[in-house]
């Protein structure tokens, strides 16, 4: 193993939407129940871009240095660590430190545990070159896998394929992906292809294509096409069975109720910045009489980050993916923010 320094590089932020400044912070110190693992890439989430900017004022502090989809190896181990070894690839995801022994920790729902510590939000993330987390928390990433495939997939594919899981669309039934020419979308087309369902992916026009690629059997245009809900209910023989919406957009949530099956299940994880979405304050005559579900859905457990890596280790999910240096994230956010990323943007730590 190579020598730890006694200081690495990190990106962090002072204030909200402040300068985004690469420094040198000292190598943190492994606890007994944890691990520290140098790692070799970072993923960019869209969440990482509405921390900086103080979205999430009320579950983020500062200085913060930023990041949650971590790849690497473990470097040093806590004296009490078991079932690790120096080399092993290791995940550094956003929801760790839960209590594992609440109602929420105990039935496989750990994000909803209380005492959660969400990297890159109310502690520092991995958007730097060395990370301690408990040795629990770590997600072991299968021998062989493409470690920067890997990281994605700790926020954005978990994320992606546990809300597909909540709508309980069935091999063969269809689903709406809103949103699905981005970061959350491309996982979300491909893992629903790898579950069996046929998927109708909603998006810019720009985004056709490159939706198709991925294995979407219809693409509307969720911008220009006449009244979408109709069409949609058109295509799929009475709507479809469920809607997974990653839009960080109000419109697609409130249209996504108008032509949703009878039955079906809308699952909401796009955050619009004020999260309000007006028909589901305001309209309950067709939720009631069409049972229609509606719910949230957060991140995933540790077995759907298990369930979701495999996808992509057996080859039945492909992580498209742009390679950026630290100091490049400022330039991702801005890309962000004008609906110009296709790809998962990964820090590379060697550049």
């Amino acid at each position: 193993m190579l020598a730890i320094p006694a200081s690495h590089r990190v990106l962090i932020f002072d204030e909200y939407n402040g300068p985004l400044e690469v420094r040198q912070f000292t190598v943190p110190e492994p606890e007994d129940d944890e691990l520290l693992v140098k790692l070799e890439y970072s993923g960019i989430c869209h969440s990482d871009l509405h921390a900086w900017c103080g979205d999430f004022a009320y579950a983020t502090v500062y200085p913060l240095i930023g990041g949650h989809e971590g790849a690497g190896r473990v470097v040093k181990m806590g004296a009490k660590v078991k079932d690790w070894k120096l080399g092993d690839m290791a995940g550094v995801k956003l929801v760790n430190a839960n209590c594992l022994n609440c109602e929420y920790c105990k039935t496989g729902h750990e994000p909803l545990c209380d005492r959660i510590q969400n990297y890159g939000f109310d502690r520092h993330g991995t958007f730097q070159e060395y990370v301690t987390i408990r040795d629990v928390d770590t997600i072991k990433i299968p021998d062989g896998m493409n470690l920067a495939a890997a990281a994605p997939v700790l926020c954005g594919g978990v994320t992606a394929y546990k809300a597909l899981k909540e709508t309980n669309v069935k091999a063969g039934q269809i689903v709406v992906i809103t949103g699905a020419g981005g970061g959350l979308g491309s996982f979300g087309i491909q893992y629903a292809r790898a579950m069996g369902m046929r998927v109708v992916a909603v998006d810019h026009s720009s985004k056709k294509y490159h939706c198709e690629q991925l294995g979407a059997e219809w693409f509307v245009d969720g911008f220009e096409t006449p009244d979408i809900a109709d069409h949609i209910r058109k295509i799929t023989n009475g709507g479809p069975h469920g809607v997974v919406s990653f839009a960080a957009s109000k419109k697609p949530m409130e249209q996504a109720l108008e032509y949703i099956r009878k039955r079906g299940t809308v699952v909401l994880v796009g955050l619009p910045k004020d999260s309000k979405v007006n028909s589901i304050l305001v309209d309950t005559t067709s939720l009631i009489f069409n049972a229609i579900t509606i719910k949230g859905s957060v991140i995933g457990s540790r077995l759907d980050t298990d369930e979701a890596m495999d996808f992509v280790a057996r080859g039945a999910v492909k992580v498209p993916l742009e390679f950026v240096k630290l100091e490049d994230v400022p330039n991702v956010y801005e890309k962000m923010k004008e609906g110009q990323v296709n790809s998962r943007v990964v820090v590379d730590f060697s550049l």
